[in-house]
Order: structure tokens, then C-alpha cells, then sequence
């Protein structure tokens, strides 16, 4: 039950996302062409086959042309066709089959480009979507600001409160402290040479 409704939603949101799509789509390279993806979050495949101008998703395998194993994490790093060579010699990807098929659909996801502006406008009118895109926008830089802050407060906190991060100076001071530790044994190995010296002429 989760497959089939997993796969129709799938394939609904992806070729609506195609015909939204700015630039021209090009499907007739992968016509016929099927590539399976299991995922180690499911129990089950999924298959992405192109047929006409629509791209068709299922459960089957039996005509895969290339069939990739990994994660969903791994999966969202698949934006450009030379990721997955990469990705396979971190041993984070395994595929079998036609790697063109798989850097095909890589292709065509990394070329997505949706004017949502638009498409937003059309539902809710130009006015509303101006004033949500600046409160966006605003929101978008109030996390950016956040996230800074905390990490400049957590490289504080970990720096000056908890010590778990020598500094500069700290690290001076030792080397400092060292060399003179190592002059005073310097000091006291000329001394007892000295004292060798004397206790052998006499």
C-alpha cells in the first residue's frame, strides 16, 4: 500500500515539476530506459521509466537498465552527473547496469529550473506573493544571522568557558615555558660538567 501510493505521488509531482520546468526538456535519450533506486530507509524499489514525454515510476525491476543502491542522504548529493563516480569510490553508492542512464537522470534533475514566483503569482496574485517572497527573504536572512551566532558563540563558549581549544597566546606561553625549562637543564648539564672537571683534576 505505501509503495503504490509512494510511487503515483512520485510521478505526479515529478511531471508537474517537468512542466513547469523553464528549460526544454529533452526526454528522447532516456526513451525506454529504465533506473531502479533501492533505498536502504525502504523495503522496496523504485523505478523511474520515460515513455513519450512523461516519466513513469513503479515498484518493477525486471527492466532496469541501471539499478543504484544507497541512502536518501547520499541521494539528495546526486545534483551533477560526476557525483555519482565519486560517490561510488566512497563506497556510499553501488550501481549496476549503464552509468549514462544513471548520469542522465542525474542530468535531467540537476536541470530543473521552476519559476515558482510565477507559478505562485498565478494561484495567489501578484501582491501576495511579493509581500510572502520579502517576508521569505527576511525570515531566510534572520536564520543565516541565527546560525551565525551560534556558532560564533559555541567557538566562544568552547574557547574561553570549557578550554577544550588552546589559543594562539596559550600555545606561545608553553613554547615560551619550554625553552626556558630547556636552558635551565642546558645551565645545570654545564654545572655538573663543570663539578666532573673539577673532581677529576684534583
Amino acid at each position: 500500500m505505501l509503495q503504490q501510493a509512494l510511487t503515483s505521488s512520485l510521478e505526479l509531482l515529478i511531471n508537474k515539476a517537468l512542466s513547469l520546468n523553464i528549460n526544454l526538456v529533452d526526454l528522447k535519450k532516456l526513451q525506454q530506459k529504465t533506473l531502479t533506486i533501492v533505498l536502504s530507509e525502504l523495503s522496496f524499489p523504485i523505478s523511474f521509466s520515460v515513455d513519450s514525454n512523461r516519466i513513469l515510476v513503479s515498484g518493477l525491476t525486471e527492466r532496469a537498465d541501471c539499478t543504484i543502491n544507497t541512502s536518501i542522504k547520499t541521494l539528495q548529493k546526486l545534483k551533477a552527473e560526476q557525483q555519482i563516480t565519486e560517490l561510488i569510490k566512497q563506497d556510499k553508492l553501488d550501481l549496476s547496469g549503464d552509468i549514462k542512464v544513471a548520469q542522465q537522470f542525474a542530468s535531467l534533475a540537476e536541470n530543473l529550473d521552476i519559476d515558482w514566483q510565477s507559478e505562485l503569482a498565478n494561484h495567489i496574485g501578484d501582491v501576495p506573493t511579493h509581500k510572502l517572497v520579502q517576508l521569505s527573504k527576511k525570515l531566510a536572512n534572520k536564520f543565516q544571522f541565527a546560525a551565525k551566532q551560534i556558532k560564533a558563540d559555541a567557538s566562544e563558549f568552547i574557547v574561553h568557558e570549557k578550554r577544550l581549544v588552546v589559543t594562539r597566546s596559550q600555545v606561545d606561553n608553553f613554547n615560551h615555558q619550554v625553552n626556558e625549562v630547556s636552558r635551565q637543564v642546558d645551565d645545570i648539564s654545564t654545572r655538573i660538567a663543570n663539578l666532573s672537571k673539577q673532581i677529576s683534576n684534583q
